[in-house]
């Protein structure tokens, strides 16, 4: 069982390559793009408050009660948002630092905000995915058809990572091979929180709320700080908001059949 349970986390990653490998055959890419970071900000924001910020609260809930869990999930939070702003002084060409007078230089910095978001949003999936894993790994150890809907659940979720990770970086001009091996980076990020539980054996409740309260605020951050700015500019209203909802109904569609173990 512990085999077919590092084989769903390692599946589960596919789905990455799977939303990467259309991002980067789809021919509009402007459009394209803009969409996928539209499904990206639906999906990270109901993620947020359907599943991260209920579990959080749970998870620490029975530990610590229910005032020390408000407090410890706000300084969490605020601690996950200022470790990816931190990484966001290593990661160059953003949006705000370019200042531009011709077309040319607006083309430049659009694509150099549309790099530091694949990247940004790549770290922050990384993190998340881990978690993913670690979980994933323990449902499918106890129950193999519970692992099956919830590594479906997952995946479902994952695509619209790819694709935001590979558009974005397509539109920045990153060659296709680059963008390839940064996906498959992410994509074995589950695999990894597999390997991880099967090696330590499990968390304490306690441990499992500090790192989901810490990935709660990487995402808070790259949805408000990176997507929600991009979002903000897109001229298209009707592609972004068909976006973000096709974002929350495949989150909802997912987070159903995980929970429906």
């Amino acid at each position: 069982m512990n085999f077919v349970a590092l084989l769903l986390t390692l599946l589960v990653g596919l789905f990455i390559l799977l939303g990467s490998y259309i991002g980067l055959n789809y021919k509009d890419n402007k459009k394209f793009t803009d969409f996928s970071i539209s499904i990206a900000f639906g999906v990270i924001i109901s993620l947020i408050l359907f599943e991260l910020l209920p579990e959080t609260f749970e998870v620490l809930n029975g530990e610590i009660g229910v005032v020390r869990t408000i407090f410890v999930i706000v300084i969490l939070s605020l601690i996950g948002i200022t470790l990816l702003k931190l990484l966001d002084l290593f990661v160059p060409h953003h949006e705000h630092e370019v200042h531009h007078k011709h077309q040319h230089s607006s083309d430049k910095c659009h694509n150099d905000h549309l790099y530091h978001i694949g990247i940004m949003s790549s770290i922050g999936v990384i993190a998340h995915n881990i978690i993913e894993g670690m979980s994933l790994y323990l449902v499918s150890s106890t129950s193999l058809i519970s692992g099956i809907l919830l590594c479906i659940g997952i995946g479902l979720h994952n695509i619209p990572m790819g694709l935001v990770i590979s558009s974005t970086l397509i539109s920045s001009n990153f060659c296709k091979n680059k963008i390839l091996k940064i996906s498959l980076i992410v994509s074995i990020a589950t695999f990894i929180g597999g390997v991880l539980m099967f090696m330590i054996g499990g968390v304490n409740a306690l441990v499992e709320g500090i790192l989901l309260g810490l990935t709660l605020g990487m995402l808070i951050y790259i949805s408000i700080f990176e997507l929600l700015h991009q979002i903000y500019h897109m001229k298209n209203k009707k592609i972004t908001i068909a976006g973000i909802v096709v974002g929350i109904v495949l989150l909802v569609i997912s987070i159903l059949l995980g929970h429906s173990h």
